[in-house]
């Protein structure tokens, strides 16, 4: 395995699914990590992350130099690198202005991590520290424009630095790097598969649950559909997936997921509690704190039926890892940009142990373990949809009347995109309720009525996304049906942002 030491970037599960792509197992770790916990696994080398933190701040997270008396092969990625370039008495400067994005790579000496890599190419950059003067035992093997040491290796020892990230699509020959990383230089061979995550993971739920019974919040979503699968797999009857009418769900969904659960045999009990979540969230207009509402108001939920069921230890979600990096300083000093409802919303003293199978991987391996498990097309395709629901698509209070309007609206939306043939190219779409009004003119007649934005964004992980590119004569076809047949708006614009610097959902 390759062992990932997390300085905090909020790109360091990207490595891991860089490295998981080339069919090798890797675990990522907090990098004040107990490095003896790891001493009876096979970790073949280490990568250590980019963060955001300068190696002059006087509490910049730092590794003992004892760590780096290892024949183990170690890649220092960013502030990795940086971190290199100080532990082996290079030096740093704090730059003026933080470099951050494309640049030209030029290979400048040859090195088995450069091995079949263009002598020109393009990276991806993000730093603010910058090496002047290389560190003891080190050769510069790459540079751009702006940067004379933008790559360095100790071949010797087989410890590498590159001040650009390797792991990121901008970065065009990331991926062959990355491989030499692990193939050239640790002699991994790449045997890890999707069969044996399921393997490795039905192992685990049953050895941490044992016989115990587990209640799941499922949704009909391919997160919580695919972790249902995979602990029916591991339990049995012993999984009661609670399916929860919050009052937050899209136009006819509670019947219909129902309907689509069912096919699947699972243990299934659908509850109406969506008068609880509009009283909880009435008045509310912080979307942290409707999160929080939502969160444990879930969990209050979950434990009424676990209640009525007797004898549940577990609660079980569908948690992917970009809930979690988004959420929390997960492993390491990572800054937070916004609860997730199953993440920071849960209360801090639940009575539920917590299953959490999917919370490594990104939104495409989820779907990829589905397909491994053979959950019909109709789940695996599903846009993702928030936990919060319509929540946190509706601008400022939630109200039984706003979410009627947005439910219209979005139905609108989505079944235009389908029958336009677009739904399975786009990653993510919906329509977001503002909390302004606007003037128009139906007839004769002056209006004053509700502003909708459409959102639709393409992306690969749910990590970065960019705006998707709608024809005009489809949003105008969508545009025409909300404001002729949806009562109460007058105006329809649409969201031209990426990820980042915006987030897919609004709140």
């Amino acid at each position: 395995m390759i062992l990932i030491l997390d300085f905090g970037s909020q790109y360091t599960q990207l490595i891991a699914r860089r490295v998981r792509e080339a069919n090798v197992y890797c675990e990522i770790a907090p990098c004040t990590v107990d490095l003896s916990t790891y001493k009876d696994k096979n970790v073949r080398g280490y990568i250590l992350s980019g963060g955001p933190s300068s190696l002059s701040d006087p509490d910049a997270p730092r590794l003992p130099k004892s760590f780096f008396d290892t024949d183990k092969p170690v890649l220092g990625i960013c502030y990795g690198m940086q971190l290199l370039a100080d532990i082996f008495s290079g030096k740093l400067v704090k730059s003026e202005h933080r470099e951050y994005g494309r640049a030209h790579f030029d290979v400048i000496n040859g090195s088995p991590l450069l091995s079949g890599v263009p002598s020109k190419s393009q990276v991806w950059m993000s730093h603010g520290d910058s090496i002047v003067k290389l560190p003891e035992g080190f050769e510069v093997i790459g540079s751009t424009d702006s940067l004379k040491v933008a790559a360095i290796a100790n071949d010797a020892r087989r410890f590498y630095g590159l001040q650009f990230h390797p792991e990121v699509h901008h970065t065009t020959e990331g991926r062959n790097i990355i491989n030499n990383f692990l193939f050239e230089i640790c002699q991994l061979k790449g045997d890890w598969t999707t069969e044996s995550f399921i393997e490795s993971s039905i192992e685990t739920i049953r050895q941490k649950v044992g016989a115990s019974k587990v209640v799941l919040g499922i949704s009909g979503g391919v997160d919580s559909t695919v972790t249902a699968l995979l602990l029916s797999r591991a339990i049995g009857d012993n999984l009661h997936a609670v399916f929860v009418n919050n009052g937050l769900l899209r136009k006819n969904e509670f019947a219909s997921v129902v309907e689509m659960l069912s096919k699947l045999n699972l243990n299934l009990h659908p509850v109406d509690a969506s008068d609880l979540f509009m009283d909880r969230l009435a008045g509310t207009s912080d979307p942290e704190k409707k999160r929080k509402i939502i969160g444990g108001t879930f969990i209050d939920v979950f434990e009424s039926e676990a209640d009525k069921i007797g004898d549940i230890e577990f609660l079980a979600q569908g948690t992917l890892y970009p809930d979690v990096i988004e959420s929390v300083s997960f492993k390491g000093p990572s800054v937070t940009i916004k609860s997730h409802h199953n993440v920071g919303g849960l209360k801090d003293r639940m009575k539920f142990k917590l299953v959490e199978p999917l919370r490594e991987l990104f939104k495409d391996e989820v779907r990829e373990l589905g397909r491994k498990l053979g959950l019909p097309k109709e789940f695996i395709g599903r846009h993702p949809f928030p936990g919060p629901g319509l929540a946190v698509r509706i601008l400022g209070e939630v109200t039984r009347e706003r979410c009627d309007l947005l439910r219209e609206v979005d139905h609108v939306f989505i079944e235009e995109l389908h029958a336009s043939g677009i739904y399975d190219d786009i990653w993510q779409a919906f329509v977001v309720l503002l909390p302004v009004s606007a003037v128009g003119v139906m007839g004769d007649e002056r209006t004053y009525e509700n502003v909708v934005a459409l959102r639709a964004v393409t992306s690969v992980d749910g990590m970065t996304a960019d705006w998707a590119r709608i024809d005009n004569d489809i949003l105008a076809r969508v545009s025409n049906r909300i404001i002729r047949n949806v009562k109460g708006v007058n105006r329809v614009t649409y969201d031209i942002s990426s990820k980042p610097p915006a987030t897919i959902e609004w709140e």
